[in-house]
């Protein structure tokens, strides 16, 4: 009860006092002037202005759910992290979305989905940022604002365009095994439940006994791998663009809890430094032949937010979370997230972003970090600084790092050194001929050839016939048939009617 006679008013200011009205303003008779110090009004006004924070640039248009992770088997043999300990169950978050469209963009354009995790750990936060492919278009972070703008829209029209993202792909060969997935069936797939999840980065797990190793981690849906076509893509864009967020949402309300199993690639330490590929390379895969997937546990999604703001467009992700038993490696596009990640929330959300309850940890926060935007967890009176004389403690951990690596040379600005079979097309050309299927590869050429159809043109349109040739040198040919084809063009010393010959029979 309320000291006011027992009067408890059905809504207040954000300071705790009657409303008054949510109707109707104040003002001087029915159709007067309406009057400043009407608090309410303008507290109301002034709110909705600031009501939405920036969207994330890449990965805008996402939702989530929150579970848990069970460790059912034994790795303590490669990690001592506490949430992958057998019989461990850790609460988390996870959150899906699109990489290239705005909040308002449909959820089945062709794209990349993100894969982000929040473990709620006994050591602090884990976060693991990745996608529903074990690649990524680039290996170097410098390239990344450059990928996402040639992905969103021209400077002049406002408009996404074809040709930028083709020019830009076609210019970073690196790209095309992502792309190749991309313009594959996981571009589109049938919902965030129906699609596995990727680390896509190499990681470092430490033992307890200091052994360092090498992982990528790979969640495989229960769901089974299920995939939209091209049409169905198009008619849901345009009849239910949250088709995706309206399906995660719908299947937990009614029980239906989706769940992944969590496997990893493991490499000792020191195969890195001889092996075929570069493992650190974003680029590449390690084949399952030569390092098998180890099985880990399985996260279970079993409760959605209540407040879609507070817990999903607030929730904060960024792989420089990290806890005792796993570490970074000398990957260079993790490097370059370990900063722009956690810099990106703070310059959306605020300078306290950590400290809301999404991103909370469930264990004491003992930082001298302090101040700054919506301080609203404090560390009182005590020394703000270290050392101190007034037994506030302090870490001091000195020598050898146990998640570091050892690094020489000059510092230089350089690509990678190459191993053995690194190259650009060699993992897209198998992923196409040994991995996909003649529907596949035949849904691959009709889908690159449609998008190039989409206002490529001049050299651009050369380096894609190019790039896909690299790639697949008959995948490259019916691209560039299907591609004329379809205009109604003879190409290449050949007529129409043998173009659609050769296209509908290779």
């Amino acid at each position: 009860m309320s000291e006011t006679n027992g009067y408890q008013p059905a809504s207040t200011t954000q300071f705790g006092a009657p409303a008054g009205s949510d109707r109707n303003s104040l003002s001087v008779g029915s159709n007067g002037p309406l009057l400043l110090h009407d608090v309410h009004l303008v507290e109301t006004l002034a709110s909705f202005n600031r009501e939405r924070v920036p969207e994330r640039n890449p990965h805008a248009k996402g939702a989530g759910a929150f579970g848990t992770f069970e460790t059912t088997e034994d790795v303590s043999r490669f990690t001592k992290a506490a949430l992958f300990q057998q019989g461990a169950k850790t609460d988390m978050l996870a959150r899906f979305s699109t990489v290239a469209g705005e909040q308002g963009s449909p959820d089945t354009w062709r794209d990349v989905r993100g894969f982000s995790l929040k473990f709620y750990t006994t050591e602090g936060n884990y976060d693991l940022v990745g996608n529903n492919t074990p690649v990524f278009f680039l290996r170097d972070p410098m390239k990344f604002p450059h990928f996402i703008r040639s992905q969103k829209r021209l400077p002049a029209s406002g408009v996404r365009d074809n040709n930028m993202q083709w020019d830009f792909w076609t210019q970073n060969p690196e790209s095309a095994h992502q792309v190749t997935y991309v313009m594959g069936q996981r571009g589109l797939p049938k919902s965030w439940r129906h699609m596995n999840g990727y680390g896509s980065h190499t990681y470092m797990w430490v033992n307890a006994a200091g052994e360092k190793f090498w992982v990528k981690y790979h969640f495989h849906t229960e769901q089974g791998m299920e995939f939209l076509s091209n049409e169905e893509a198009e008619r849901l864009a345009g009849s239910d663009a949250e088709y995706h967020r309206r399906d995660l949402f719908d299947s937990i309300k009614a029980g239906d809890f989706p769940s992944w199993t969590l496997s990893v690639q493991v490499m000792p330490y020191e195969d890195a430094k001889t092996y075929r590929f570069n493992p650190f390379d974003l680029t590449k895969v390690w084949p399952h032949a030569d390092y098998p997937l180890i099985k880990v546990g399985t996260m279970t999604l079993n409760r959605n937010p209540e407040n879609f703001f507070a817990e999903i467009e607030q929730a904060a992700f960024a792989p420089s979370n990290t806890v005792p038993g796993i570490g970074v490696s000398p990957d260079k596009m993790l490097l370059g997230r370990v900063f722009a990640y956690a810099d990106a929330q703070r310059a959306r959300i605020g300078t306290n972003y950590q400290q809301l309850p999404v991103n909370k940890p469930i264990v004491p926060v003992k930082s001298y970090t302090f101040d700054g935007n919506m301080t609203f967890e404090h560390s009182g009176d005590a020394p703000v600084y270290a050392p101190n004389s007034y037994d506030r403690p302090w870490s001091d951990e000195t020598g050898r790092v146990d998640d570091g690596w050892e690094a020489d040379g000059e510092m230089v600005r350089s690509a990678y050194a190459l191993h053995a079979e690194d190259d650009d097309f060699g993992q897209p050309g198998t992923l196409v001929r040994e991995v996909f299927d003649d529907a596949q590869r035949d849904q691959l050429v009709e889908t690159v050839s449609g998008s190039l159809l989409g206002g490529v043109e001049g050299v651009v349109l050369q380096n894609a016939f190019r790039y896909w040739k690299a790639v697949d040198q008959s995948i490259g040919e019916r691209i560039e048939l299907a591609y004329y084809a379809a205009k109604g063009d003879p190409q290449v010393g050949m007529d129409n009617e043998l173009v659609e010959e050769t296209v509908s029979t290779r």
